[in-house]
Parts: structure tokens; sequence; C-alpha cells
């Protein structure tokens, strides 16, 4: 997928409206990406922004953005493990079946 592809998502990303594969594909590439790092940054600041002086609230957008990111990862390490955890209670279930028929047939 090429930058293009990727600037169209920010503002699902922006939106929170990314699912987990979506969301993993798209903050890795990101991170390596620094023309999508800016137009994600342009985009949130002007989104958020006009958002924020709308309300009169103060802000720091760039923390925002930061957090926005760090919460991102957290979702993706949260998912990571949850299909680990998943995939090892499968094995045990598994597991479990085999020796259930091994235990009928002898």
């Amino acid at each position: 997928m090429d930058c293009k592809e990727y600037e169209k998502r920010i503002p699902r990303f922006i939106n929170d409206e990314m699912n987990f594969t979506e969301l993993k594909e798209f903050a890795k590439h990101i991170s390596t990406c620094e023309s999508c790092k800016e137009e994600l940054t342009i985009q949130f600041l002007i989104d958020k922004g006009l958002e924020r002086l709308e309300e009169g609230s103060a802000f720091d957008l760039n923390k925002e953005m930061r957090l926005r990111m760090d919460a991102a990862r957290g979702k993706i390490q949260f998912h990571e493990r949850f299909l680990k955890i998943g995939f090892f209670w499968e094995l045990l279930a598994m597991a479990g079946v085999i020796a259930i028929i091994v235990w009928i047939l002898y």
C-alpha cells in the first residue's frame, strides 16, 4: 500500500474508527514514514484544534497526538496478547480432545 492510501485512513484514525488490523498496519507505517506522520500531525491539529477552539478550552495538541499514538500502541499490544492467550487455550483444548479420543480408543 502506498502513502496515498494511508493518508486516506488518517481521518479514521483521528476518529478512532479503525479495527485492530487496520490500526496495527497504520501505526507501523506512520512510525516509519515521516511524510505520513507529518500529514497525520497536520490533520490532527486542524481537526482537534478547531474542535478545541469551538469549545473555548485550552489545549496542547502535540501532547494529545502523542497520547493518541501511545493509546494506539497500547491497543495493539493488548490485542496481540489476547490473540496469543487465545491461541494457547486453543492448543490446550485440542490437547484435551486428543487425550480424550486416545483414552476412548484404548
